[in-house]
């Protein structure tokens, strides 16, 4: 066990005008198992990058251990698994490996394999099992749910579980729940450290942003009352001030000092009142400077003539003589929110590109509704490239509208300048997201689209698709979201 400290960091990248991070301390336990979380674009894959010391900074990060990068990179993806656990780790007993591999669920096959021939899931696995290995190390995990399934997901949770000392980057709230005692969270103001799980620091920033919420909004009342009372008392000051120089009051001489004493102790307590509205404005300046907007998204979706809009029986997808799915059998109709379940490579991707027309060799009876307009946002996004209004206009959607459901998503008036491939993952998934909700359609296809998407997002596309009830078939490995979304559930074994 030892401290990782860090001390008055400030770091912006070179050529900008604002930091990212700016005078930031805190101090963490080598033995934490930390989330880091915070909406997309703040820096979370940055801070890390800092704890690597790939970029200079002002300040100072001060640590005993060795930290490890995860995902860690594969130069040469050709070779055999096991040469690549060994360029990762040098000095290891087989048994250990062994050891991580059972808690992984990971068979020992693969070592005898090329590493590009495992899946994703696989090759998460194994590179995780291969960095824990490492002595002295405190892995910085970023993102690893984004290639897993959901049997996966709680198969890496729970060896997260019984490991100790990192930090991990995930969007998963029930992930994160299973697996971190404590929450790493990047504000806009700052960053800060707070004991417990996602939900325990998620229910304490509900109750912090409420009392925060009622508090400013007393204090805008009293500063409101203390501007009137002080107008008030400066008028009466004056008022009295002026009768000292009245030559005759109901024929009697003026008592000057009398008089003078009253408008001073008006003016005093013109003072006092002054001095309380100054209070009440500094102790407002300091409140909700870390409330998110979370402001409320809409979707309208054209109503089509039936309520059937797709049907499938025994639906079997290949490629080539490899089928990718067997056997396939569900209904969407108007209304259906649908989770397409099942390990990575059961054929959900398949289905999706059936229903959306791609040219797939099928058997079966697969029907569509005529004139069936689909909104589709694909897993990749790698093609978004140019600025936003280019995009908008080359889709044929409203930038107005695009652009303020982009706002809505945390994306800042400065993020519309920027070329897309600069985005982050987030923030790229939720550009195809909200092209999606602009677009006229009877049905919406999402394939995998929380990916890299930051939670607070996700629990806002979880209020729009509750309050709307759009048609919509999508597959995500998120268990929260297709638990609180889905109406139906097609498990592909």
């Amino acid at each position: 066990m030892s401290i990782i400290s860090v001390s008055n960091v400030t770091f912006a990248y070179d050529g900008s005008c604002d930091n990212i991070f700016e005078n930031v301390s805190f101090q963490i336990d080598s033995d934490w198992k930390l989330g880091f979380i915070g909406r997309n674009g703040r820096g979370k894959t940055t801070f890390l990058n800092l704890l690597l010391g790939k970029y200079e900074y002002i300040g100072n990060i001060f640590a005993s251990v060795d930290f490890e990068y995860f995902p860690y990179d594969v130069p040469n993806k050709q070779i055999n698994t096991a040469d690549v656990i060994n360029s990762v780790c040098h000095d290891y007993a087989e048994w250990e490996l062994m050891r991580e591999f059972s808690l992984l669920e990971v068979s020992d096959d693969v070592l005898h394999r090329h590493f590009n021939t495992l899946s994703n899931g696989e090759q998460t696995k194994v590179l995780l099992a291969a960095l824990f290995l490492k002595e002295n190390g405190f892995l910085l995990i970023d993102e690893p749910t984004n290639h897993l399934d959901m049997v996966a997901r709680v198969i890496v949770s729970d060896y997260l579980k019984s490991k100790k000392g990192f930090i991990l980057v995930s969007h998963d709230r029930k992930f994160l729940d299973n697996c971190v005692d404590h929450i790493l969270s990047v504000n806009k103001t700052n960053i800060e450290i707070q004991r417990g799980n996602f939900s325990s620091w998620l229910l304490n920033k509900e109750r912090r942003d409420s009392h925060e919420t009622a508090e400013n909004e007393r204090l805008k009342k009293d500063i409101k009352k203390l501007n009137e009372a002080a107008k008030r008392t400066a008028a009466w000051s004056d008022l009295v001030e002026k009768t000292k120089y009245d030559t005759r009051n109901s024929g009697s001489r003026l008592d000057r000092g009398f008089i003078g004493h009253k408008s001073a102790k008006m003016m005093k307590r013109s003072k006092a009142i002054e001095a309380r509205r100054q209070s009440a404005i500094n102790d407002k300046s300091g409140l909700l400077k870390n409330i998110e907007s979370a402001d409320t998204l809409k979707i309208t979706q054209m109503r089509y003539h039936t309520n059937l809009l797709i049907s499938l029986e025994s639906v079997s997808v290949f490629y080539g003589e490899k089928a990718a799915c067997q056997n396939i059998g569900f209904s969407i109709e108007r209304g259906d929110r649908i989770a397409l379940c099942g390990k990575n490579g059961s054929g959900k991707s398949s289905i999706i590109k059936l229903i959306c027309g791609e040219n797939i060799q099928y058997t079966g009876v697969f029907r569509k509704g005529s004139r069936l307009v689909i909104s589709y946002v694909s897993q990749d996004t790698s093609f978004l490239t140019g600025n936003l209004s280019d995009y908008a206009l080359e889709c044929g959607i409203d930038e107005s509208l695009f652009k303020a459901i982009l706002r809505k998503l945390d994306f800042s008036r400065m993020q519309f300048e920027k070329d897309m491939r600069d985005f982050s993952g987030g923030q790229k998934k939720k550009v195809l997201i909200a092209k999606s909700l602009c677009e006229k359609a009877h049905l919406h296809v999402w394939d995998e689209p929380l990916n890299f998407i930051d939670v607070l997002s996700r629990m806002q596309i979880e209020n729009l698709l509750k309050e709307n009830a759009p048609t919509v078939l999508f597959v995500e490995h998120d268990r929260v979201f297709c638990d609180n979304i889905a109406t139906k559930k097609i498990l592909l074994s």
